[in-house]
């Protein structure tokens, strides 16, 4: 491959590689919100994702496709419903099988424990669910008005529907920072996150606030479902493990329960893994394909971690004395 080469698949490379680093981060922040208030891993995020994202296609497929609606409102509908049906999915999981465990204490490997089989019963029953319907796959619809092109320069062209997703997830990453940094309920999540025990004494229900931590990371994962489907095309009841392990891939790159860092962790691990994905067949003249740039980004995490082990925006915890 020669430079020229290089250079001229480079502005598509970093556009997509953008667009999927902002879907990870969207995923990531699922992770890093829980863990931030909780210190639990909640490895069933990436079910939740999934189930959100299946939901946005199924109202897309049955609910809108017979309206006479713009194809932009019809995906706005869709989005919302996926959002509330994996927040309320989120609220019934914590109510049911995280909660009890911290109100009793358990030790800090169970909710762990727990939370891989929330996510193995959520991935069976989707697919027995989908299965149910007779197709395990669910296509997202093609809409003719997301594959118009807009051109930006003379070797690049963007699709309406990478705009898209690229505008929607900036939104919400936005509306998130600016419900953590400027509203009553941001500052009551991170003082709970700080320290529950004080919080309680000045009056704030940290259930509640749990609660509502759950709903909101849960909606962002089912937004995310819907633009990971809209992006790749189909999702099916196990398309939420690999999305869901790079998200939470982003958020420890970037600092576990550190909301920057998990948006900086998606948009870095997105541009990487593209990049990985698009030159590494060339550079080896496809001695090493596509299929092997996993390894290259999981190792990534491995690096970063040896020599910043909080991550890129996390901090070393500090013991008290």
């Amino acid at each position: 491959m020669t430079a020229s080469d290089a250079l001229q698949l480079l502005p598509i490379t970093l556009t997509d590689g953008l667009v999927l680093g902002l879907l990870y981060a969207v995923i990531a922040l699922g992770y890093t919100m829980v863990y931030g208030v909780l210190g639990l891993i909640n490895f069933a995020h990436a079910e939740i994702f999934m189930v959100g994202g299946i939901v946005g296609i199924e109202v897309l497929t049955f609910g809108t496709a017979g309206a006479d609606l713009h194809p932009a409102l019809q995906l706005a509908i869709a989005l919302t419903a996926a959002m509330l049906a994996s927040g309320v999915l989120a609220l019934l999981v914590e109510r049911v099988a995280y909660r009890p465990l911290r109100v009793h204490n358990a030790p800090r490997l169970v909710p762990l424990i727990t939370a891989i089989g929330v996510s193995l019963f959520l991935q069976d029953a989707v697919r027995f669910t989908e299965s149910l319907f007779g197709q395990f796959i669910r296509p997202f619809p093609d809409f003719d008005f997301f594959r118009h092109n807009i051109a930006i320069s003379s070797t690049l062209e963007l699709n309406y529907r990478s705009l898209t997703i690229v505008m929607v997830a900036v939104v919400m990453l936005i509306a998130l920072n600016y419900l953590m940094n400027r509203t009553r309920l941001g500052r009551a999540i991170r003082a709970v996150a700080q320290d529950p025990k004080a919080s309680k004494l000045v009056g704030i229900d940290v259930n509640r606030i749990v609660a509502i931590t759950f709903f909101i990371g849960g909606a962002l994962g089912g937004l995310a479902g819907v633009l990971y489907g809209m992006q790749f095309g189909k999702l099916d009841p196990f398309s939420g493990f690999l999305p869901g392990m790079k998200a939470f891939t982003a958020a420890v790159l970037g600092g576990i329960g550190n909301i920057p860092g998990a948006m900086l962790g998606g948009v870095l691990l997105g541009l990487f893994d593209v990049g990985v994905g698009t030159y590494l067949p060339l550079l080896t003249n496809n001695a090493i394909g596509t299929e092997y740039k996993d390894i290259f980004v999981f190792g990534l995490l491995i690096v970063i971690l040896i020599f910043r082990p909080a991550g890129l925006l996390g901090r070393a915890p500090v013991e008290k004395v």
